[in-house]
């Protein structure tokens, strides 16, 4: 009998033990099935859509334990709080606590977008806005649309779009949205809980100071140039079923509610920083030191040297917008000043913007004291001395004379040459005098060498880069030979010869392009050949005919872009908002386009034929758009490795 009982007993257990195994193993990778059922909204408080609501606290509960991603940089609150809300996930809810006054009636939106998700799988629940009105009603419509960068067209991620009802231009100053949004990766953005039948301004923001209105000229912004009316309609639109991730089930046409506009489209810039203010100053080399500004000006400031004399004491390097200015020290013996004592008037912007006139001390410090750069240079002497000494009891060549030093050629054009590119090269001293007649270009024709008539010119965009140009033909050897002492810096040092050789490839390695423009009205368009990269390679102004041509063209993989320069100046320019006037525009060609050897490549490229916000091509995008939340579907796979059918319950 105790032998029955006993084997009862051990039985009871063996299949308890089975069971709490069982459930330890639910969710986990060697048994039991995963939870992927999103989380659910139980209810809230107040309601979800309530009207007459006067609470600043708000609840929202769910079926299982939550979790809130970044709420800070997800969750958008409309209208917006100039006082950062309290938004926190607590077990199976969320609370929420709003510190701004309520607006008297006024439709307010929590949107969540996709932030939401259970605590052990991560299951998303998806875009989901939680609403209430302090008033009778509740806003419904929608407005919807993206913001590139004006000058690029990349999408422009997490800035404010917001509404302005207000449709006078010194709203976007003076007062905060009415209603925002934030954008996505994609540049998209959604504005809910706007009224219908209210005529808007639409404005977008990457707001410095928290205040939602316009007021420094850093902060980023967009300016959409037509008034809306939000209005919606029923529409259909497909949805693809799907059996697994390779293959359609089916597609169903879905009814739905389509709200508009739903293809704003706000291009943002920075306006340039007319701010004056000096940023830096720094003293890199005992021989040069640099004054850095935050905007140019012509007038360039005024030193007067307190410990030492400032007159012919310089050779002055603006950068080519003025707001940087190098100095290099023409005397020794300032170089050799550890500590160069100045007084300096130069131009700042006052509080009103306005250009004043600024004194200002200061003490360029050498980085390296003069006595640890002449010990530097003792040592150096002392080892060569020794190293000559060496040579000299073993027998072997020595020097009794220690070797000159030369100033450095650096050539930035390579032994291959393009026929529409020219030889290029720097010096890294200013220099002091140039001898012509010391440069020599040589063509190889025949076997035998000849003159060939150039130019050399100082370069117009950098400081202490020199051009030679000439007439470069095609499968031709160059040589380029500088004697020595051509070039003499202002300290004195010369060049050793120099002797480069060059080649112009074959004009059958090379394609054009023909690009013939159509949808602008603008006469003057710069066309733009990019790389793989998104580097400019080529750039052309269209001709009369409408067509921008590229010759010389390397048999790589291209895209193009251009852009409408309304002021003729052969550069872009960007907005400004006071001034009421408009980046100019930009546009990309949404295919690759491929230069082949010894072919013309043909385009008609209608600029306006696809949405500005699908044209440059994704490979060339450098803001990429988030991958979505999805629910794993795990448990699939699982069934199959069990060599089971599954089928979901829930």
């Amino acid at each position: 009998m105790y032998r029955r009982y006993y084997i009862l007993y051990s039985l009871a257990v063996f299949i308890i033990v089975n069971i709490t195994m069982s459930c330890a193993k639910m969710g986990s990778p060697d048994g039991g099935w995963y939870d992927e059922d999103p989380p659910q909204i139980l209810g809230s408080s107040p309601q979800d859509k309530s009207v007459g609501v006067g609470s600043q606290k708000i609840k929202i509960f769910f079926d299982e334990y939550i979790k809130i991603d970044n709420p800070t940089e997800n969750v958008v609150v409309s209208p917006p709080q100039l006082e950062a809300p309290e938004i926190k996930g607590e077990g199976k809810k969320i609370s929420i606590e709003l510190k701004d006054t309520l607006k008297p009636d006024i439709t307010y939106t929590i949107d969540f977008s996709d932030a939401i998700s259970d605590n052990n799988e991560g299951n998303p629940l998806g875009n989901y806005t939680y609403s209430f009105s302090t008033g009778d009603h509740i806003d419904t419509m929608e407005v919807s649309g993206y913001v590139l960068q004006a000058e690029d067209l990349e999408p422009v991620k997490g800035i404010m779009v917001g509404l302005y009802d207000d449709l006078s231009d010194t709203a976007f100053t003076t007062k905060p949205f009415l209603r925002v949004a934030r954008t996505d990766a994609s540049g998209h953005f959604v504005i809910k809980g706007v009224a219908a039948e209210k005529s808007y301004k639409v404005y977008a923001l990457q707001d410095a100071d928290g205040n939602y209105i316009f007021n420094q000229k850093s902060e980023m912004i967009a300016a959409y140039d037509k008034i809306i009316t939000p209005s919606c309609g029923p529409d259909v639109r497909p949805d693809t079923i799907w059996r697994d991730s390779l293959h359609i089930d089916s597609i169903r046409q879905v009814h739905y509610i389509h709200f508009y506009p739903d293809d704003v489209v706000l291009r943002a810039f920075t306006e340039v920083q007319t701010e004056r203010y000096l940023i830096k100053t720094e003293r890199k080399q005992p021989n040069q030191f640099a004054f850095y500004f935050s905007y140019g000006n012509e007038q360039l400031p005024v030193i007067h040297g307190l410990n030492f004399d400032e007159k012919d004491a310089f050779v002055v390097e603006p950068s080519l917008k003025n707001d940087t200015i190098q100095y290099w020290l023409k005397d020794t013996t300032l170089c050799n000043m550890d500590t160069l004592s100045m007084a300096v008037e130069y131009l700042v912007s006052d509080s009103t913007g306005a250009l004043v006139s600024y004194n200002d001390t200061l003490q360029m410090l050498s980085k390296e004291p003069y006595a640890k750069r002449l010990k530097k240079k003792i040592d150096e002497h002392e080892k060569w001395l020794k190293k000559q000494e060496k040579a000299k009891k073993k027998g072997l060549a020595y020097d009794s004379i220690p070797p000159i030093e030369f100033m450095k050629i650096d050539f930035k054009t390579s032994g291959e040459m393009d026929p529409d590119k020219n030889v290029v090269f720097a010096v890294p001293t200013p220099l002091d005098s140039i001898n012509t007649g010391g440069i020599h270009l040589y063509g190889k024709k025949d076997s035998l060498w000849y003159n060939v008539p150039h130019l050399f010119e100082p370069s117009e965009t950098a400081p202490r880069t020199y051009v030679i140009k000439a007439e470069w033909q095609p499968e031709m050897e160059y040589s380029l030979e500088i004697d020595s002492a051509a070039f003499t810096d202002i300290y004195g040092m010369v060049n050793e010869p120099v002797k480069q050789g060059l080649k112009v490839k074959s004009l059958d390695t090379y394609s054009s392009f023909f690009i013939r423009i159509v949808g602008t009205k603008c006469p003057n368009v710069i066309v733009q050949i990019l790389n793989s990269q998104g580097k400019m390679v080529k750039e052309t102004k269209m001709n009369s005919d409408g067509i921008a041509e590229f010759f010389f063209v390397r048999p790589e993989k291209y895209y193009l872009k251009a852009f409408e320069d309304t002021n003729d100046n052969g550069i872009w320019d960007t907005g400004e908002y006071a001034a009421g006037t408009a980046p100019e525009k930009v546009y990309f060609y949404p295919k690759e386009i491929e230069g082949k050897a010894k072919w013309d490549i043909s385009e008609t490229w209608d600029i306006n034929k696809y949405p500005v916000e699908h044209q440059k091509p994704g490979a060339i995008t450098k803001q990429k758009a988030d991958s979505k939340k999805k629910q794993q579907k795990r448990n699939l796979e699982r069934a199959k490795q069990l060599g089971i059918e599954y089928v979901k319950t829930k």
